[in-house]
């Protein structure tokens, strides 16, 4: 299956908000997630906090990568609660070719994807079709009862990578402006909101997307090129900068005995030349201290991020590079024990409870219902999530983890998070420790560690023996939610068809990232041997296997015999049909 990526084709803004009308009218979900997993902000707990002098309702949203990329991904973690959305890195190079598969979830996680799969221009516009599409929904009536009067401030964190030179070109420079002011690209959408949502097109959008930026740079980039980097953003963008830092921070040696002898992960070959090329710790202590008095002498805000994922070597074979990145619960313990060394490095500098520096802190690195409670105990905001997104249940695990997160903070007596954060550190110094981070990390060397060690991460996907067919199957709903791009959609089963409901797959929204195909039950790829649906002429064009040519919502070529032709418009025909609202016949 090894190849390189096909072309993603995003859904006009008209199309996406047909999808939505569609969908809660037949089915009473938005793109696929059910209302019983739409956040509710609970009035007696307050999940807000500060972004970069920012407020943001809730401490949680997806990170840079698959789940922040197109409109339909964002407006989906939006619905299920989170609240700061760490777009997909951009970079001046968006034309790349990127082995596929790319994503393994089997057990902990790996992925070999890494940068924006549109055009520059594709990407500011997906990001402003999300951002109108929020700022509707938060109104639209029939959503009200299960997002509540008050869904909360939002932010949107863009990301640019990943050298100097790729940045400062005019294609990324022009980006970047673009979200400063996309005045002009909401003009150009406003005729799209149409029908139900024709009184919302001369709405007040914000023109302003994001001034905040999260810098990612390459494995191996000099420290230099970091500090010119976010020097250049700072004084010519005006931006508030976080710089994304690697796991290779605390050291070959550290990382070693953690993730072979600590946690058990013996398989795992770590990549020693990225250790070696990588920013070191002294250094990079340095360079945080520089660069957030550099920032602050210019009335900006400052932070860092842990961290990027894991470089490693592809022990694996699933995916075709070379090398991968390890995330999950593994890197959730490297992450959190490199934290710890930089507190302990930058004493009353890092915005964190025992030491309430003003450099704040974002986190990405294994964060799940379990460990989030935890982990915003730490002071780390926000605590951005991939990993468990890409399990079952997807954008749906969001609000849950929400809830529970709700949950702690009134078991403890708490009504928001600064008092949740008083509280843990109270009981961090009462267990001797000058600090939260301090004590996590030492009840991650114990029994609280067991659920990030081998043993407790061995449990594969279930499996059943039978063959994957284009009609029928186990209906189990994974393709669906383990879809980052929600290509995948269901309709009711006609008379005489297997199963109570059918899968279909909007092609143009697959990148055969190979997710599917890991947690899917039976023998096959989904992606490849459900009904897959194009409207775009030249993408059907130049795909290879079975396919449906849409026009309208009426087959118009397949790649496939008249009989299976007729069902699949049949099924297109039904009640539930295809949720596409302005093609719908």
């Amino acid at each position: 299956m090894a190849h390189t990526t096909p072309p993603l084709t995003p859904m006009s803004l008209s199309t996406l908000m047909g999808r939505v009308v569609h969908e809660w009218e037949t089915r009473k979900k938005i793109f696929d997630l059910p209302n019983a997993r739409i956040w509710r902000p609970d009035p007696d707990v307050d999940l807000s906090f500060e972004f970069l002098g920012r407020r943001c309702a809730t401490p949680v949203g997806p990170a840079a990568g698959p789940h922040s990329q197109m409109a339909q991904n964002i407006v989906l973690a939006w619905l299920g609660g989170g609240r700061l959305f760490e777009l997909k890195t951009v970079q001046v190079l968006d034309d790349l070719e990127i082995g596929r598969p790319c994503i393994d979830m089997e057990t902990i996680g790996f992925n070999i994807e890494w940068s924006q799969e549109l055009e520059v221009a594709q990407s500011l516009e997906e990001y402003v079709k999300a951002w109108m599409a929020i700022d509707v929904l938060r109104r639209w009536a029939p959503l009200r009862e299960f997002v509540g009067d008050d869904p909360g401030s939002h932010v949107f964190d863009m990301s640019v990578g990943y050298d100097l030179e790729g940045i400062r070109t005019e294609k990324v420079a022009s980006f970047i402006r673009g979200m400063h002011d996309a005045a002009a690209v909401i003009d150009s959408l406003r005729p799209q909101l149409t029908g139900p949502f024709a009184e919302f097109a001369d709405l007040d959008f914000e023109p302003v997307i994001s001034k905040t930026l999260t810098l990612s740079t390459f494995h191996g980039c000099p420290p230099e090129e970091i500090e010119s980097i976010t020097k250049h953003l700072i004084d010519e963008h005006d931006l508030d900068v976080i710089v994304k830092l690697n796991p290779t921070l605390l050291g070959f040696e550290n990382v070693a005995a953690l993730l072979h002898d600590e946690l058990g992960y013996h398989d795992i070959p770590l990549h020693r030349e990225a250790f070696d090329a990588d920013l070191q710790f002294d250094r990079g202590v340095e360079l945080i201290g520089e660069l957030r008095d550099f920032a602050a002498e210019r009335g900006r805000h400052f932070g860092i991020k842990l961290t990027n994922t894991l470089v490693v070597e592809n022990h694996r074979g699933f995916m075709p590079e070379d090398t991968m990145y390890l995330s999950g619960p593994p890197l959730h313990v490297i992450s959190t024990r490199l934290l710890g060394r930089l507190a302990d490095a930058l004493p009353g500098q890092l915005a964190i409870p025992g030491h309430d520096g003003d450099i704040l802190v974002s986190f990405s690195a294994g964060v799940t219902k379990a460990n989030l409670a935890d982990t915003v105990a730490t002071g780390l905001n926000p605590a951005t999530i991939c990993s468990d997104l890409l399990k079952p249940g997807g954008y749906g695990r969001l609000a849950p983890m929400l809830r529970g997160l709700a949950d702690e903070l009134r078991a403890a007596g708490c009504a928001d998070l600064a008092s949740y954060r008083a509280r843990r550190l109270a009981e961090a110094d009462a267990a001797g420790h000058g600090s939260t981070i301090a004590h996590y990390v030492e009840r991650l060397r114990g029994e609280d560690g067991d659920p990030y060690r081998l043993d407790a991460n061995q449990k594969l996907p279930r499996h059943v023996d039978h063959e994957l067919e284009m009609f029928g199957c186990v209906a189990c709903n994974f393709c669906i939610t383990v879809c980052p791009n929600d290509a995948f959609f269901s309709i009711k089963s006609l008379e005489g068809m297997p199963d109570r409901q059918q899968y279909l797959l909007f092609t143009e929204l697959c990148n055969e990232c190979g997710n599917c195909l890991v947690f899917c039950p039976e023998e096959g790829d989904p992606a490849m041997i459900k009904p897959r649906l194009f409207t775009d002429p030249d993408v059907f064009g130049g795909r290879e296997g079975q396919g449906f040519l849409l026009t309208d919502g009426v087959i118009t070529d397949a790649r496939a015999d008249d009989g299976t032709v007729a069902l699949v418009q049949q099924l297109l025909d039904s009640e539930q049909g295809l949720p596409l609202g302005e093609v719908r016949r």
